[in-house]
């Protein structure tokens, strides 16, 4: 995934830059930037942050850089922000999004014979050195970001700091989020609206699908409008999302209470736990919604332990990721032993870690384990923003169950398998629970979960439940 943060002040703005970015840590684990424009011209540090948090790796940086203007990410991916030295003049960069048709883009860009890209470890190109390439075939920088909109299958989100200011461009759906906040010396740009409440700026506005902005300090100014279909991602307010964040108006910690409430409406005392528990973190505030609507008690049967141990997903070896899920998470036994547990998980990838919650849950003494993951059985990779490391769909544990009860797995076949009241959906998840080991399971459906958003379900992307672009 990736998010960003960007400033335009009338004074020095490291450390709103620096918080700023900051504050967006829990969207990727690899690499960190920030680039300044000041006095001593473009500046800019990229730092690891495997195993360091953002704040430790640039406490040093945010001493020594300067500027009135500013922009920063947390990349999952690619290092970055970029400088770039170009006929449109020098401009830093980065980028959150996905690039379906890269070997396309690369190629065409060579066919002009006069590119070349730093090649990164295993043969990779960094794709946001690529999106800056097309960029600079426009005249101008606002007519490249629309030439990169237009080119780019999957989506594309970007900032561009020029000595000037920052151009700040939605991706051609908005399936990414990008706000603007100002103050009385300034403006910002973020990915989560939260990022920049504290450090004293309100909200100004969102923009549209599509839609580039240019913010100084004086101001942000539509330089090309927002169009009119959108497809913001629905697994943003799921998983991703920060509690404190919203899109389009809407919380992500309220929705997914709301999004709890409707797995108990669904389930209608049909089971009897004597508690409920999310798994930390983001199914906690699910688990408050599901206890909240049922009237049965929320506790917290194991709990997370952040001092020193990173996220779950952040090493490349499963095995790895697996053992520090595991080491994260440390039972309470007396919440656990001869209780009937009802367990909300964010969704079910893969299935190894809450396979192995679900057995620590038994081996501490849980009678029952019920499980209701908050959003419908993933049932495909996502095509627009790297959610996972997933190299295929057959990571899926619903894939994997549906490839072995399918000769051929058509789109039609699928979409019986997304379909709630249809046999094969029934015949899908009986057999995930008895592979997990669940006393019983059901998943949000994803009219539910459209209705808990309480957006237009035009308007959200659903790709990965029903394979509907």
């Amino acid at each position: 995934m990736g998010g960003f943060f960007g400033v335009a002040s009338k004074h020095n703005c490291t450390l709103e830059l620096f918080y700023g970015v900051d504050y967006h840590s829990h969207l990727g684990t690899r690499r960190g930037g920030m680039a300044m424009y000041g006095k001593q011209g473009f500046q800019r540090a990229i730092h690891n942050i495997e195993n360091s948090p953002f704040r430790t790796k640039f406490e040093k940086d945010a001493e020594e850089l300067e500027g009135c203007l500013g922009i920063g990410c947390i990349s999952d991916y690619e290092p970055q922000p970029l400088l770039i030295q170009s006929h449109l003049g020098s401009f830093a960069i980065t980028t959150v999004g996905k690039i379906n048709n890269m070997d396309a883009l690369l190629k065409e860009t060579y066919q002009d014979g006069r590119s070349h890209f730093q090649e990164m470890s295993g043969g990779q190109i960094n794709a946001t050195e690529l999106i800056a390439s097309l960029i600079c075939k426009a005249d101008s920088l606002v007519e490249g970001i629309q030439y990169v909109q237009g080119l780019v299958d999957g989506s594309m989100t970007i900032l561009l700091m020029t000595k000037d200011g920052i151009y700040a461009a939605r991706d051609k759906y908005g399936r990414t989020p990008v706000v603007v906040g100002k103050r009385e010396d300034g403006y910002c740009v973020s990915f989560e609206n939260f990022a920049y409440i504290n450090l004293g700026y309100c909200h100004d506005r969102e923009l549209g699908p599509a839609e580039i902005a240019f913010i100084t300090a004086e101001g942000a100014e539509t330089v090309s409008p927002p169009g009119s279909h959108m497809k913001v991602c629905s697994f943003l307010w799921v998983y991703y999302g920060y509690p404190t964040s919203s899109y389009e108006g809407i919380n992500v910690e309220e929705m997914r209470y709301r999004c709890g409430g409707m797995l108990a409406k669904r389930d209608g005392g049909q089971v009897q736990p004597d508690i409920v528990a999310g798994v930390p973190d983001s199914g906690i505030a699910h688990a408050i919604g599901y206890a909240n609507e049922s009237g049965v008690p929320f506790a917290r049967p194991f709990i997370k332990y952040t001092p020193t141990w990173p996220r779950s997903f952040m090493p490349a070896n499963q095995s790895q990721r697996d053992l520090i899920a595991r080491m994260k998470l440390i039972p309470v036994q007396a919440l656990i032993e001869d209780k009937k547990l009802l367990l909300i998980d964010d969704s079910i990838v893969r299935g190894t870690q809450l396979r192995e919650t679900t057995d620590f849950l038994y081996q501490s003494g849980a009678k029952e384990v019920h499980v209701r993951p908050a959003c419908p059985p993933l049932l495909y990779g996502c095509k627009y923003l790297n959610f996972s490391r997933s190299k295929s769909d057959l990571d899926l544990i619903t894939r994997r169950v549906i490839q072995e009860r399918e000769e051929d797995v058509t789109p039609e076949v699928l979409a019986e398998y997304a379909d709630p009241g249809s046999q094969k959906y029934d015949k899908m998840v009986g057999e995930i629970q008895k592979r997990q080991n669940f006393t019983t399971l059901r998943y949000h459906r994803l009219d539910d979960l459209v209705e808990s958003i309480g957006l237009p379900k035009c308007k959200l992307c659903t790709y990965c439940f029903d394979g509907k672009e």
